[in-house]
C-alpha cells in the first residue's frame, strides 16, 4: 500500500520480489500513490509504484492501483512507463467520466466498491456512461462496507450488493451484472471459473 512506503522501502521491495519467485501470484497490489494523508514519502511512493509496475510487466500480473487524491500523477507514471501490456485495476475508483476513459484507454478496469451504493454519489452518474465490460466488483475490506452496512465492517460477502447496485443503476439484471463482472475479473487475472 502506498501510505506503507517509508525509509525501509528497498528492503520491502526485495521482500515482494523474494516472494513472487517463490509463490503463484494472481496481481501486484495495493500499490500507487496516495496523497490524502501524508506526503512526506512523495518520491518514494512514486518510485516504488514504477517498481511495481516493472514487476508486473516482468510476472505477467495485473497491477491494482491505489490512486487516492493521485489520479492525474498516477496516470502521468503509467503513459511514461508505456507498457501496453500493463493492465491492471483502478481500485475504488470514483472518478469522472474523462477519469474513467483516461484509465480505460491505458488498459485497466474500474474497481467498484461499496462506495457505488451511497446515497448521492457522483460515481453513480460516472457509471452510465461506462461499459459493463470495464468493470470488476471490488471489496476494499474491511473497510467501505456498502450500504446497509455502512459504518460496519466489510466482508467479501458483500459484493452482491455492489453487484445489485450496478444492475439497477445500469438497468440490467443482477445476473447480467455478475456475468459480465466476473468474466472481466476471470480475464484480468486469468483464472477460469
Amino acid at each position: 500500500h502506498p501510505t506503507s512506503v517509508k525509509k525501509n522501502y528497498m528492503d520491502e521491495l526485495a521482500k515482494v520480489e523474494a516472494l513472487l519467485n517463490e509463490g503463484n501470484f494472481y496481481g501486484i497490489g495495493e500499490c500507487g500513490l496516495d496523497y490524502y494523508w501524508d506526503k512526506t514519502f512523495v518520491v518514494e511512493q512514486e518510485f516504488v509504484f514504477r517498481h511495481h509496475a516493472d514487476l508486473a510487466r516482468a510476472y505477467d500480473l495485473p497491477l491494482i492501483v491505489h490512486i487516492r487524491d493521485s489520479f492525474n500523477e498516477v496516470v502521468r507514471i503509467l503513459k511514461d512507463i508505456n507498457r501496453p501490456e500493463l493492465r491492471g485495476i483502478f481500485h475504488c475508483f470514483s472518478g469522472s467520466v474523462e477519469q474513467a476513459r483516461q484509465a480505460i484507454d491505458l488498459g485497466f478496469s474500474l474497481g467498484l466498491g461499496g462506495v457505488i451504493t451511497f446515497k448521492n454519489n457522483k460515481m453513480q452518474e460516472t457509471l452510465k456512461h461506462i461499459d459493463l465490460k470495464h468493470l470488476v466488483l471490488e471489496t476494499d475490506a474491511p473497510f467501505l462496507a456498502p450500504t446497509p452496512h455502512r459504518g460496519k465492517r466489510n466482508e467479501p460477502a458483500y459484493i452482491p450488493l455492489i453487484a445489485q447496485k450496478v444492475a439497477e443503476i445500469k438497468q440490467l439484471s443482477l445476473q447480467e451484472v455478475a456475468a459480465a463482472t466476473t468474466a472481466n475479473a476471470s480475464k484480468l487475472f486469468r483464472f477460469t471459473i
